[in-house]
């Protein structure tokens, strides 16, 4: 599928501001006053700027309030409930600790739930769809969710549950490349199933639907070469996973803390490239790309 930019950016920054959120949430670290209102300041800017950004890839982004009001058949409209309440409740976690100096843990669990349910149901919004097969596996919710408390765990300055996470994060990013990588074909969707056409033998396409562009092909139809693929898997894992590693094992500091961060930011920021421009739609089978 086609990589929007802003959506690359939304489930970049969200998810590892709703990361930091949940660790704040369970008194990670242990933080009030103005020290408070910076983590959360920054928790607050990668969350919501992330989720601001996801509002330009819509064709009319002055209804998106309109989603709230799917929630019983819409993974979208129940991420939006989940990130406003987690947003709503981390505030007020956030004021007792700012302003009050006292920890209302109930607040805070319940915070960090929903900010987690956040992560969780923005998965669900690529998971559910059976036309991506790549992206219609169980390992799509547990990426999403681990990458998002492996920067959360970064941000919070947890360096024993960071490289946890981020081992753990590393493993299963792997493994949704390799699954992915046979989803299509594993799914039996080819040109016979897509037409229906599959009883009276092999199907093949006499001629494009048209012979120019449409929606179909700008959004659902991208192809990376494996070598390109390869080479930017290889720049993902390094920067998403191996260098914060190092850093917070060998030399823990502000600064070193600073550079796996961003080292972090880098590499997940490919990797959502890749979670785009590698999902192959079952449209694509009309115009032979698949």
């Amino acid at each position: 599928m086609h990589p929007a930019p802003s959506v690359i950016i939304f489930t970049t920054l969200s998810g590892l501001g709703f990361g930091l959120l949940v660790f704040l949430g369970l008194g990670l670290p242990a933080v009030t006053g103005l020290t408070a209102f910076w983590f959360f300041a920054i928790g607050y800017v990668l969350a919501v700027g992330g989720l601001m950004s996801s509002t330009f890839h819509l064709g009319h982004p002055e209804r998106a309030w309109k989603a709230f009001s799917q929630w019983r058949s819409s993974w979208l409209s129940r991420e939006g409930i989940c990130a406003v309440a987690a947003l709503i409740i981390m505030a007020l976690y956030g004021a007792g600790l700012v302003f009050f100096d006292s920890q209302w843990t109930i607040l805070g669990w319940l915070g960090a739930a929903l900010s987690l349910g956040t992560v969780f149901t923005t998965s669900m919004i690529y998971a559910q769809m059976k036309t991506v097969p790549r992206w219609h596996i169980p390992w799509t919710p547990a990426k999403f969710l681990t990458l998002s408390l492996a920067g959360g765990a970064l941000l919070a300055g947890q360096a024993f549950a960071a490289i946890i996470l981020l081992l753990l994060a590393a493993a299963i990013t792997i493994a949704t490349w390799i699954i992915g990588d046979g989803a299509f074909k594993a799914s039996g969707t080819d040109m016979e199933t897509a037409t229906g056409l599959g009883a009276i033998g092999k199907v093949k396409a006499f001629e494009p639907p048209h012979t120019g562009t449409n929606y179909l092909l700008r959004e659902f139809v991208h192809v990376v070469g494996r070598k390109h693929a390869f080479n930017l898997r290889v720049i993902a894992f390094v920067f998403a996973f191996v260098i914060p590693i190092l850093l917070m094992v060998l030399l823990v500091n502000h600064v070193t803390a600073a550079i796996a961060i961003l080292s972090h930011l880098i590499g997940v920021a490919v990797a959502r490239w890749l979670f785009f421009a590698e999902a192959e739609h079952v449209v694509g089978l009309y115009y032979g790309k698949r």
